[in-house]
């Protein structure tokens, strides 16, 4: 799409939750495996994509891990997309997460209802990937492919006449992924 000097990868940096110091130890910190956002960016800013990666953590751990991103951003990150990988069984657990607005519930204003309007996480979406042990290259996908929100990646629309528009990875794009974790493996 040509999109390539309005992203800013920022790989793994060390971000500290708001309000503290990015060049001190206090405070709350936390390093995805890889995050980027729109450009420009300023020395402090939060990216709109982190990904977590998984090999020894939990899955807890790692929904955690989702939860402290939206939070100590102060919502600024936009998606969290977790890749757990089980090794011993040839499975890769893909999932996108967003974040959505808690609905006022109906009824007299009570704990719930002043509730409302704060934001949650969501999972959007979840794919499987399985190695096939016959052909490894042709990894077994379920849920078709991965969707990245252009809005919520660049913060703005998207521009139809230039051909912008979400970022989609296929199932063959998601299967390349898998066959180089395998390869990976067997190094």
């Amino acid at each position: 799409m040509g999109l390539l000097e309005s992203w800013a990868d920022i790989a793994a940096t060390l971000l500290r939750a708001r309000g503290y110091s990015n060049d001190s130890n206090d405070g709350d910190g936390g390093e995805g495996d890889s995050a980027g956002g729109p450009k420009p960016r300023g020395r402090n800013d939060w990216p709109t994509l982190v990904i977590e990666a998984g090999d020894s953590e939990s899955l807890g751990e790692l929904h955690n891990d989702i939860r402290w991103w939206f939070s100590a951003s102060h919502h600024v990150v936009q998606i969290v997309l977790l890749a757990k990988f089980y090794r011993p069984e040839r499975q890769i657990l893909l999932e996108k997460w967003e974040e959505e607005r808690v609905q006022d519930p109906p009824g007299p204003l009570i704990r719930s209802r002043a509730q409302a309007g704060i934001l949650r996480p969501v999972r959007r979406q979840e794919i499987r990937i399985e190695e096939d042990p016959e052909n490894p290259a042709a990894s077994i996908i379920t849920s078709g492919a991965l969707v990245l929100g252009f809005r919520l990646l660049f913060l703005r629309e998207p521009d139809a006449e230039k051909g912008e528009g979400d970022i989609v990875f296929s199932v063959s794009d998601l299967q390349r992924f898998a066959a180089h974790v395998w390869d990976r493996d067997r190094d």
